[in-house]
């Protein structure tokens, strides 16, 4: 019988998980998408993961490190060495997040933009035409918005009117050098834009407070192209072979943004016409099809992109939901499938800046991989393809309710369900997780085959070994009973799961090899391996460089970043300085084409056997 989950509730986000007991609070966070700071690794020796326990049993603090006694007694906890060990309410002080570290403000250390979105507003109070003052109504306007704020004829048309109708005071909104329009009265406190980050699979929004830089709300929802395909390569075969599809797809994306604007909207009682600037990032393919440009180049050697430099587009031409005069920034893409979510992340990461060998690993449907060194970065692009999504699983899903995400072996398997609920599936975490433990085991050996009972040492527990299962030659691995799942049927890693494995794992694995063949290094010269992504979220960090994902260095090396994309689309929205920065570092990045590579295929096929052994144990 597996323990009972504990609920956890971080504060001040209200946001909930169930984790097993004995979990680290860095680990629960992660969960619940709320992304600490750990520049030592989490070796408890940087302080910076503090978070305080309000309520529940969440161990003693320890009795050296950098929080004081003081601390200490009001309840504050390395989120890094803490274990939960039953229902707990924790606060996330802001300083301790990521985002927190890259927040737009201005800073003494310069190393921060300053918060200047593109998008501001102008109250004005005009004087009316007389006798001795016969200017124009354009003379006037300019006088207050500067005489570099471009008027278009369509503006023209209507201020003669506006301006006459209203007194001569109004409130003039402006978006980089041009007026997109004009208020009634004083508005200049109330102006909103929204930061989107538009994965294959799941579109995030976040609504910002333009005038203070708060962030008001966040809302996420599928991707509604899925239903054309699951990966970027389906999508752009449908649109090579009709041609029509290309709408509907543009059309898909855009409903899903659409539907996330009016919840953000929704959420804060703001009017859709308060929204007035948009920013996207996402990958090649889905940029594309959002932006109406055709992506079928990317599905044919040499994989050429249609843009590289930013976007930008009226969004009324788009049909998106917001102010009629609004824009939407879509970022600049580096090349072949390495789009704007890379440059995003990039910009959120600092990556030219670090003084160490840095390695970016973004995880999804395809894995897109930065490597920076002395100033330079080279970027590729793998097909990871959906296995880390739940797809071509055999009972895999995404990560909701009933998605087994955390798998534990010793006497006997103890499983880790989304929403403490009878096991549906396997997620991804879970299948990275189970695979490990296995290949600790014996039960999995190097070439990934699961190996039948009579094959294994006397050393596996008889629970376990109980649970290999052979049919027709082809075995599998019980996790749950047909008693203890919600279909009422047994939950089992089968053969072929492990296989979607090793393609997923070993794709991302010989792209990381070919950008250090290439930089002269090696993964040992490496000062920090930067997840990002919301699946790098809650990948067990031992576990996935147990099965080769990641690079055999030391765990503390091995840093969660969050949703980089998500992060460098909202720094751009934010600061027209991050916007200057994103179109430099596109320009010092080289795009490293896999396909082109004729090394690929030997590290591919070498990548897909697993790694020996594990370098150390780590979270």
């Amino acid at each position: 019988m597996k323990p009972q989950e504990v609920d956890i509730t971080f504060q001040p986000s209200g946001r909930r998980v169930y984790v097993l007991p004995g979990t680290k609070i860095l680990e629960a966070a992660g969960r619940a998408g709320i992304i600490l700071q750990t520049p030592c690794g989490g070796r408890g020796t940087c302080g910076k993961c503090r978070v305080q326990v309000i309520s529940g049993p969440c161990g003693e603090a320890a009795d050296s490190g950098p929080l004081s006694g003081e601390l200490a007694a009001e309840g504050y906890r390395l989120a890094c060495q803490t274990e939960v060990q039953g229902p707990a309410v924790i606060n996330v002080p802001s300083e301790s997040m990521f985002e927190h570290r890259q927040q737009i403000l201005v800073s003494d250390s310069g190393n921060a933009g300053n918060f200047n979105p593109a998008t501001r507003k102008v109250f004005f109070e005009l004087a009316a035409p007389s006798a001795a003052d016969v200017r124009s109504d354009l003379a006037r306007l300019h006088d207050a918005i500067g005489d570099d704020v471009s008027i278009s004829p369509d503006m023209v048309r209507m201020l003669p009117g506006f301006l006459r109708a209203q007194d001569w005071r109004g409130t003039a909104v402006v978006s980089g050098d041009r007026l997109i329009g004009v208020e009634a009265g004083n508005t200049a406190d109330s102006a909103c834009g929204v930061a989107l980050d538009i994965g294959t699979t799941t579109v995030v929004g976040t609504l910002f407070d333009l005038i203070g830089g708060k962030e008001m709300a966040v809302a996420s929802s599928v991707n509604k192209q899925v239903a054309y395909g699951d990966d970027v390569i389906s999508r752009i075969r449908r649109v090579r072979e009709d041609r029509g599809a290309l709408n509907v797809l543009q059309n898909a994306i855009v409903e899903t943004i659409n539907d996330l604007i009016e919840q953000l909207v929704a959420q804060t009682g703001i009017p859709v016409s308060r929204v007035y600037e948009l920013v996207a990032a996402g990958n090649s393919t889905m940029q594309q099809i959002l932006c109406g440009f055709d992506p079928s180049a990317l599905g044919e050697l040499p994989f050429v992109q249609v843009f590289d430099k930013a976007q930008v587009l009226p969004v009324s031409r788009l049909g998106l939901k917001a102010h009629p005069g609004a824009d939407i920034y879509v970022f600049p893409q580096v090349g072949g499938f390495v789009g704007g979510d890379t440059v995003a992340g990039v910009t959120a990461a600092r990556l030219d800046r670090w003084d160490k060998p840095v390695l970016f690993v973004d995880i999804g449907t395809n894995g897109e991989i930065v490597l920076a060194h002395n100033g330079s970065m080279l970027a590729t692009s793998t097909a990871a393809g959906p296995a880390f999504e739940g797809a071509r699983i055999r009972q895999g899903m995404r990560a909701t309710a009933g998605a087994v995400e955390k798998v534990i072996i010793a006497e006997d398997v103890v499983l880790n369900v989304i929403g403490n609920i009878r096991p549906a599936g396997l997620c991804g975490t879970a299948l990275i997780d189970l695979t490990a433990e296995l290949l600790r085991m014996g039960i999995i050996d190097g070439t990934g085959r699961i190996l039948p009972a009579e094959e294994l040492s006397g050393e596996v527990p008889d629970a376990v070994r109980k649970r290999l299962v052979a049919e027709d030659g082809d075995m599998r691995f019980m996790l749950a009973d047909a008693g203890e799942t919600l279909s009422g049927e047994p939950l089992y890693l089968w053969q072929r799961d492990v296989r979607e494995l090793q393609l997923a794992a070993g794709a991302i694995r010989a792209g990381i090899r070919i950008l250090l063949r290439r930089a002269n290094l090696r993964a040992e010269d490496l000062g920090a391996v930067l997840l990002a992504g919301a699946f790098g979220n809650f990948i067990r960090r031992r576990n996935a460089r147990r099965i080769g994902l990641l690079p055999q260095i030391a765990c503390e090396r091995i840093r969660f970043i969050g949703n980089a994309a998500s992060l460098g689309a909202k720094m751009v929205l934010l600061s027209a300085d991050e916007r200057r920065y994103a179109s430099e570092a596109r320009h010092l990045i080289e795009h490293v084409d896999l396909s082109q590579d004729a090394d690929f295929q030997t590290e591919f096929g070498n990548a897909m056997l697993f790694p020996d052994g594990d370098v150390d144990a780590c979270a």
